[in-house]
């Protein structure tokens, strides 16, 4: 992946969306995902560190190297995880495709939010496979946006959604990659793989992800691209405007709005992932 193939840019305001995103999905997607005391894990393209603090976190007593190609992006990460005083994580400028480790360095290697932006996310996989040691274990996180559904429908809001896919898609990447992961992680030659799926449902009962998740992360992403939705002639200026009035729309009392994320494990050989992953 390389810093121009990001589709949601590396604004300020992506910084605090990706940050937002995080906080609001932490038990979510990653309370099942706790590396024991003195294991090496890899982070696979941090960002600007919203993941790591979560896996800093969870595992206190890991040693959690993070790569990132995008230098911009490691230094706000880095000042991140100073600012929350952890002790557990190594930043590392670095290509996915060409890292600068050893084999067999890693009992775990982590990858969120990342596979969707590569043009051959199974390569990008079995490139990360060496640097895992026998019996380690891989987690993989991607969300779906064909998974997207909400009341009250809306042709406008979904058009917006789509014109988010379609420039992913010319720009090299897979907005719709969440339901591929099982063939990819296989494909890739992990072993033991399962993937579970991680729906978000948000009505007016939940007004934590109203705000945290339909509003802040969801709506906020797709309204991220709209100059280049318009510039490429995907949408008019009114309907772009009409379908993110209906995206927020469904934030009111008796709006409704669903997305599936979903995460997949593996292992490096026949070892079953429970023997080395909390």
């Amino acid at each position: 992946m390389t810093e121009r193939s990001y589709v949601h840019g590396y604004s300020g305001r992506e910084s605090e969306r990706l940050s937002d995103q995080a906080q609001t999905l932490t038990t979510l997607l990653h309370d099942d995902t706790r590396y024991p005391s003195g294991s090496y894990v890899l982070e696979a393209g941090c960002g600007i560190g919203a993941q790591t603090i979560i896996l800093a976190k969870n595992s206190p007593g890991a040693y959690i190297t993070s790569v990132d190609i995008s230098a911009d992006s490691l230094r706000r990460a880095d000042d991140m995880v100073r600012k929350e005083r952890l002790t557990n994580v190594t930043f590392c400028r670095a290509d996915i495709f060409h890292l600068p480790f050893l084999p067999d360095t890693f009992d775990h290697i982590f990858v969120c939010f990342v596979l969707e932006h590569l043009a051959d996310p199974q390569r990008a996989l079995e490139q990360l496979r060496p640097f895992l040691k026998k019996g380690g274990t891989i987690t993989v996180i991607e969300g779906d946006h064909g998974s997207a559904f909400f009341y009250p429908e809306s042709q406008y809001a979904q058009k917006t959604i789509d014109c988010l896919v379609h420039l992913q898609r010319m720009m090299g990447g897979n907005a719709l990659i969440g339901r591929q992961l099982y063939p990819l992680v296989s494909a890739a030659g992990f072993c033991n793989v399962q993937v579970s799926p991680r729906m978000v449902y948000v009505d007016a009962s939940r007004p934590v992800l109203v705000e945290g998740f339909t509003r802040l992360t969801f709506t906020a992403m797709v309204e991220g691209v709209k100059d280049s939705a318009i510039e490429q002639g995907m949408i008019g200026q009114e309907d772009w405007d009409r379908g993110i009035q209906d995206l927020y729309r469904t934030c009111r009392p008796d709006g409704v709005f669903c997305y599936t994320f979903f995460k997949a494990t593996g292992s490096n050989n026949e070892e079953n992932i429970s023997d080395k992953q909390e």
